[in-house]
């Protein structure tokens, strides 16, 4: 394959998960084939198979995110799962959590071209925002890391009773084993793999549900979280 390859035409599938923002799907998948491979944010090799790999892979995601809670798609690369998600979520406030700044670029150009006004982007990394970002009911996340690291990420970032779904491959059920210690001393009270997508992609996309309790990051991030939010003593003396 060389970087000449074309995107290919939608399938059928696509006008069914995006319905009437099927328009601005094919607009996005035009831009990641376009100038997201120009930027380096996705391979060539990877064009012929973002419709099925990419685009519907991720929208399948909002079969398991509840109505009208806020996200956090963290270390958000080119927008994926975050803006399949918010293409076919308008209920949701999503929030594009990505460290390298050509990349918020690239997504801040996105969410204009497309008109998601119910996005926002903000440069950084998890533990950087930790505190100045409001705690959100749900954190994405795809191929950014391994279970246990990623939830060392994410996981703070939630509000209590709050859950991360992370899509992960074919070894999520080993992963997820792996990481259970990990999990546990985060504040994480259950956990599960769910299949999503059944009828649209195939094989089915296979995301990590991490569900936490009244303490998300466990007791290590409640006192940082405490740190954050207390008012500066500049403040206090007002």
């Amino acid at each position: 394959m060389t970087e000449s390859a074309e995107l290919p035409q939608a399938p059928e599938q696509a006008r069914t998960v995006f319905g009437e923002y099927f328009p601005e799907a094919v607009r996005y998948a035009e831009l990641l084939a376009d100038a997201g491979v120009k930027r380096g944010l996705i391979g060539p090799r990877e064009v012929p198979r973002l419709w099925e790999r990419h685009l519907l892979n991720c929208a399948v995601l909002s079969e398991v995110v509840p109505e009208g809670v806020t996200v956090c798609d963290v270390g958000s690369g080119a927008g994926l799962p975050g803006i399949p998600l918010a293409l076919v979520r308008p209920d949701l406030k999503i929030t594009l959590l990505e460290p390298l700044l050509r990349r918020t670029n690239f997504l801040q150009e996105v969410v204009e071209l497309l008109g998601l006004e119910h996005v926002t982007v903000v440069r950084g990394r998890a533990e950087e925002v930790l505190g100045k970002l409001q705690p959100v009911h749900v954190v994405t996340a795809r191929a950014v890391a391994p279970l246990d690291r990623l939830a060392g990420w994410g996981v703070p970032l939630l509000r209590p009773y709050g859950e991360m779904l992370a899509l992960k491959g074919d070894t999520a059920q080993e992963e997820l084993d792996g990481a259970r210690s990990a999990l546990s001393k985060l504040g994480v009270v259950e956990t599960s793999v769910l299949h999503v997508g059944e009828g649209i992609v195939d094989p089915m996309s296979t995301v990590v549900r991490v569900e936490v309790g009244e303490s998300p990051g466990g007791v290590r991030f409640a006192a940082k979280r405490a740190k954050a939010a207390r008012p500066s003593r500049t403040r206090r003396r007002r």
